[in-house]
């Protein structure tokens, strides 16, 4: 199957299915010297993980990686990075009963047409299962921009249905508000607006009992990332940042900074000027813009300022409640799903779209050490 790896100088190929043996990701490009254990990947596979609260997919997955390759006492060797990710509580029976029928808003078809063959079991290729291994490479990206150039990245839950956060400072929000309450309790939703997250875990336990899901947008913000990333024309940082979030199961749509709210802006209001700043600590100056609704974005190359982006993630498209559809013959039928389905994705999907932003930053940042002048 063509379509497998992602990146350039920072890249990752991923094989397995949702119901197989398990997911596994090959990273090349990583350089040598990055301290580097599984203990670094078992935080954001945690927050990936089926199980870890009352609103997710009750699928019960430890989620434990397995270095195979590409790290020597505990330093990366600058080789082929092997991880694997086993499947553990697949319940295949599930899916028995549908195998031959289309589920609304699901690859079915798509696979059937392609291929003339697929693996039904749970989704097979196309489930998001697959991305326990990208959310396994994205904590390495994550290591790597952080330790080259103190790049963090966070993400967090935006709006569910009609409750949506109120956030004045995207680049402001820590990972400990995201993933903690202000009384210390756990923030099952991930939006770090607190008000906003109990009337979001109200929404989704309340269409769970309707037998019905819910979609919603996340926003991933990277600070400390320098100008300078990204290519002027088919590799914009923007262009790649944008196939990344695009590749992950159920996303609908990608904006950044202002995004489609431009349209409704003037050129003098779009417009951020620029301002120049002593950074403290080197005295040296540095150009900034006094606003961002660029989104840290110009030109398809980053420009120093906190880059912002939102996707909007559909409902779960898995429904217990019956469905009109049709089989692969033709024939007209009902289905109703079975197995354990999230009511909403966003909770289990803010760290994928934090590795797959960060798999991009590590590749261009690469790119961009490579490309620099020589004087």
């Amino acid at each position: 199957m063509a379509g497998n790896s992602f990146g350039q100088l920072f890249r990752i190929t991923t094989a397995g299915e949702s119901h197989g043996v398990g997911n596994l990701v090959i990273i090349d490009g990583c350089p040598p010297g990055l301290g580097l254990t599984e203990d670094d990947l078992v935080a954001d596979l945690a927050r990936r993980r089926p199980g870890q609260s009352s609103i997710v997919s009750q699928r019960d997955e430890p989620d434990v990686p397995e270095i195979l390759s590409g790290v020597f006492e505990g330093k990366t060797t600058g080789t082929s990075i092997a991880i694997m990710v086993r499947n553990r509580d697949q319940r295949s029976r599930d899916y028995a009963e549908i195998k031959d029928k289309y589920r609304p808003g699901h690859a079915d078809h798509g696979y059937d047409a392609k291929y003339g063959f697929r693996d039904y079991r749970g989704g097979g290729r196309s489930s998001a299962r697959e991305t326990t291994v990208r959310v396994a490479a994205g904590a390495v990206a994550k290591k790597l921009i952080f330790d080259r150039f103190g790049g963090l990245v966070v993400g967090y839950v935006r709006q569910i249905g009609e409750v949506v956060a109120r956030i004045t400072d995207p680049a402001s929000i820590s990972v400990e508000q995201v993933e903690r309450l202000p009384d210390g309790t756990p923030n099952m939703v991930r939006c770090p607006d607190a008000v906003a997250a109990t009337e979001m875990v109200d929404l989704i336990e309340r269409l769970r009992g309707e037998q019905n899901s819910v979609g919603g947008v996340a926003e991933v913000v990277a600070t400390g990332v320098p100008a300078g990333l990204g290519e002027p024309v088919f590799d914009k940082l923007k262009a790649d940042l944008g196939k990344a979030l695009f590749s992950l199961p159920a996303v609908l749509g990608v904006e950044y900074g202002v995004g489609f709210g431009c349209a409704l802006l003037r050129g003098t209001d779009n417009n951020d000027t620029f301002v120049s700043e002593r950074d403290e600590t080197t005295g040296s100056r540095r150009i900034l813009t006094r606003t961002n609704r660029h989104g840290g974005i110009l030109g398809g190359i980053s420009s120093g300022m906190p880059i912002v982006l939102r996707a909007a993630v559909k409902p779960t498209s898995s429904l217990p409640q019956s469905q009109a559809t049709v089989m692969s013959s033709g024939e007209e039928t009902t289905i109703s799903t079975k197995g354990r389905h999230d009511p909403c994705l966003l909770p289990r999907f803010v760290p994928m779209a934090e590795a797959m932003v960060s798999l991009v930053l590590a590749d261009h940042w690469l790119r961009w050490q490579a490309t620099r002048s020589l004087s």
